[in-house]
């Protein structure tokens, strides 16, 4: 069974930053290529931030230079570094995985606040 557990988030104020976490079991990991996406209310849900199985990186132009995605293929887990938070960068963040020919994988969703 896939698992894709996302924590670290919360309410931050505007400048601030949160670092979320995202511990995946079930697949093997280091054949998947990672991505956070966010949905705000009323929003469609974007990406934020992909990780190839190589280490590559993809990054909306909205969050470039702000947010970092890395990943720890030992630990199974990609992780997403927000700096410089926004209250345009409220939303749930998402986990995902991704594997050609494989239905997508998702995490339940963390909400991030970014509030002063």
């Amino acid at each position: 069974q896939v698992q894709l557990v996302e924590s670290g988030g919360g309410v931050v104020q505007p400048g601030g930053s949160l670092r979320l976490s995202c511990a995946a079991s079930g697949i093997i990991f280091r054949l998947y290529v990672m991505g956070w996406y966010r949905q705000a209310p009323g929003k469609q849900r974007e990406l934020v931030a992909e990780i190839s199985t190589g280490g590559s990186t993809n990054y909306a132009d909205s969050v470039k230079g702000r947010f970092t995605i890395s990943r720890d293929n030992a630990k199974n887990t990609v992780y997403l570094q927000m700096n410089s938070l926004k209250p345009e960068d409220t939303a749930v963040y998402y986990c995902n995985a991704m594997r050609l020919k494989t239905p997508p994988e998702w995490g339940q969703g963390t909400q991030v606040t970014v509030s002063s």
